[in-house]
């Protein structure tokens, strides 16, 4: 029974995980770090579809950095690229990217204010299970299957205080 205690553990903390993940994502602090889903393989190899991706603000960025840029909402998705050149306009830094499995460099340069962030960490695939748990049917069971196994767990439980108590026949 301690593979099962084993394998338990695991999925909760997998669960709680992206739960967290979830949670975090979805702030919307300025100056927070954000945690995003990567939708196009335009990064590949470098950053697979399916992961996550640890996006936090800096004051300055240069050629070579990883940079997400654009709007975040439920109908625009942001952008993940490599910065490729850097301009200057009026004082202001104008960001040319390139996804690194593109040909050539974006068509749109990005100002300062379009910058979300620099990528910090990215965790493959996991983007898969955040993305699922932003559904209806994923958010029930984030809650449904914990609660399912509590439940089995103090059933469990109960069973094992049940057969230690010494039958008392009248």
């Amino acid at each position: 029974m301690d593979w099962l205690k084993t394998i338990y553990n695991i999925i909760f903390a997998f669960i709680l995980l992206i739960a967290l993940l979830l949670i975090v994502s979805i702030l919307p602090i300025t100056g927070n770090i954000k945690f995003l889903n990567v939708k196009s393989g335009s990064m590949e190899p470098t950053i697979k579809v399916g992961s996550i991706v640890l996006v936090k603000p800096i004051s300055t960025y240069k050629v070579g950095d990883i940079i997400t840029f654009g709007k975040i909402s439920k109908t625009q998705t942001p952008t993940t690229h490599r910065i490729f050149d850097i301009k200057v306009n009026v004082g202001q830094p104008i960001y040319i990217t390139k996804g690194d499995a593109n040909n050539a460099p974006d068509q749109k340069e990005i100002s300062q204010s379009e910058v979300i962030g620099k990528v910090f960490l990215t965790i493959p695939y996991l983007g898969y299970a955040v993305a699922a748990a932003r559904t209806k049917l994923g958010f029930a069971l984030i809650i449904i299957i914990p609660a399912i196994a509590i439940i089995i767990e103090e059933i469990s439980k109960i069973k094992k205080e049940i057969k230690k108590k010494p039958n008392v026949a009248s």
